[in-house]
């Protein structure tokens, strides 16, 4: 890396990483895996740093990739202690009736879930996410109301029917 790249690389690091892990800490609710995740990101914009043209785009796609395999690892864990305990213990529900919002918007398909983290999580507005991800940006618009709507449902739903 020439010295021009490294200082534009080392000013990214120190103007950008603390928005970034706390986008993360919000994503994951954990301090010490949020500077992982958000450290793991620039680790992989640094491997990359001459063909990524946009670093700040580059870093938001990889957290949230990312923060989706911690949820994913999260809930493979858990499935696997409730199968465990469920042996030794009575069973217990496998839902609650008011689930985090967190878990919610996991559960939203790839397509709705990216611009609602972008837009909602990262604060990127849609012509950044339209540029980011490919689409247009009525599409993104039009995700982002499917996404909402999809949320409110659920969200009725376990308010009408609490357990």
């Amino acid at each position: 890396m020439n010295r021009s790249r490294e200082t534009a690389a080392s000013e990214l690091y120190i103007a950008f990483y603390p928005r970034l892990a706390g986008w993360c800490r919000r994503l994951v609710d954990d301090d010490e895996t949020a500077h992982e995740i958000a450290s793991e990101a620039f680790m992989r914009l640094w491997a990359r740093w001459t063909a990524v043209a946009e670093p700040r785009g580059f870093l938001y796609v990889t957290v949230t990739n990312l923060v989706r395999d911690h949820w994913r690892k999260l809930e493979r864990e858990r499935r696997a202690v409730h199968r465990a305990t469920t042996e030794a213990a009575v069973r217990q529900p496998a839902e609650q009736a008011d689930p985090s919002l967190r878990m919610l918007v996991q559960s939203l398909p790839e397509r709705l879930r990216v611009p609602i983290l972008l837009h909602y999580y990262a604060d990127l507005p849609i012509r950044e996410i339209s540029l980011l991800t490919g689409r247009r940006e009525g599409t993104v618009m039009a995700d982002l109301h499917a996404a909402r709507e999809l949320l409110r449902a659920h969200l009725r739903r376990s308010l009408d029917h609490p357990a």
